[in-house]
């Protein structure tokens, strides 16, 4: 028997079984050979084999692993261990707003970088688009620098509505994960997209105009898509993950040496410095990165947020 991970964390999984029957599974022998040394062993979207000598109504044991597709990963700077957020995907939606919570490009550029580097497609999403902001010249340069270097960005409104139909027929028939930090509304997104689900959405901290966690493990929903978003349309569906919400997205398995390769603006320059793949792209004389800058062919502030990242990188101290 096969089946489908939803939801679950350390040992306990709610696991969608070939014969239509959701069960309560363990993992058999609590260790699964591929995929070891993560914070959680399983995330939604993951697919497993069980074992059907253990096999009962609501419950049974997973024995191993089938090969992903691909995995979205993000460094659990409190556990110090890898966290499997959402595996097999076909699209990671980044859900930012232009205010409550702030606007974060480089939470944005760190995400996309983990995107890159596991092969999925992101589309950037701007929810709350309806909000004014005081940082509303930032918010339109960085949403046309990620489209001029070929992001999908979406501009939306879980409020208003705007930019929900488009959103709507991206997800048909796919299995995408939203990302983000707390208070971007994911779940009030997903509540538009389906209005037959409703999922606690939190409200925002005063204090610190931060969003409060509402979803403390990552979940994998069979949504209907609502007719009126699908012009009337009646049976859309999709599968959507909604993640835990997180203040900072730390990259996993990337070095600072390697994290110009994961700029998809800064491939078409990388090898033809004067100092080659060794260039550092910082002081050195003859560097395609660097005169891509000041020509125009790569934004100055996805350089300084390349050049920002590395820091963090390089000094382990990361700003939200």
């Amino acid at each position: 028997m096969q089946g489908l991970i939803l939801n679950g964390s350390k040992n306990n999984f709610e696991v969608e079984c070939a014969d239509g029957a959701r069960r309560l599974c363990s993992l058999k022998g609590k260790v699964l050979k591929n995929s070891s040394g993560y914070y959680n062993p399983l995330a939604p979207g993951d697919r497993v084999a069980l074992d059907d000598a253990t096999l009962e109504a609501s419950k049974a044991q997973i024995v191993s692993l089938l090969p992903r597709k691909n995995e979205y990963v993000r460094w659990n700077i409190k556990k110090r261990l890898p966290q499997l957020l959402a595996s097999n995907l076909d699209y990671l939606l980044i859900v930012t707003t232009p205010d409550e919570p702030p606007f974060r490009p480089r939470f944005i550029d760190r995400a996309l970088v983990q995107a890159e580097f596991q092969n999925i497609t992101p589309i950037i999403v701007c929810n709350k688009y309806d909000l004014e902001t005081s940082a509303q010249n930032e918010l339109q340069t960085w949403l046309g620098i990620w489209e001029r270097v070929g992001y999908k960005v979406l501009r939306v409104s879980a409020k208003s509505g705007e930019g929900m139909e488009e959103l709507s027929s991206i997800l048909e028939n796919r299995l995408s994960a939203l990302v983000g930090q707390s208070g971007v509304g994911k779940s009030s997104l997903i509540n538009v997209l389906d209005n037959t689900v409703v999922l606690k959405t939190g409200s925002l901290s005063q204090k610190y105009g931060r969003g409060m966690h509402t979803t403390t493990q990552g979940a994998l929903m069979h949504i209907q898509l609502s007719e009126s978003l699908m012009g009337g349309r009646k049976g859309a569906t999709a599968d959507i993950i909604d993640t835990p919400g997180v203040r900072r997205f730390l990259l996993h398995d990337i070095s600072a040496q390697d994290l110009a390769l994961y700029f998809r603006d800064f491939s078409p320059y990388l090898g033809r410095c004067e100092f080659g793949m060794s260039c550092s792209h910082l002081s050195e004389k003859g560097c395609a990165i660097k005169k891509a800058v000041q020509d125009g062919g790569i934004a100055e502030e996805r350089y300084s947020s390349w050049k920002r990242i590395q820091n963090e990188m390089i000094s382990g101290s990361w700003e939200d």
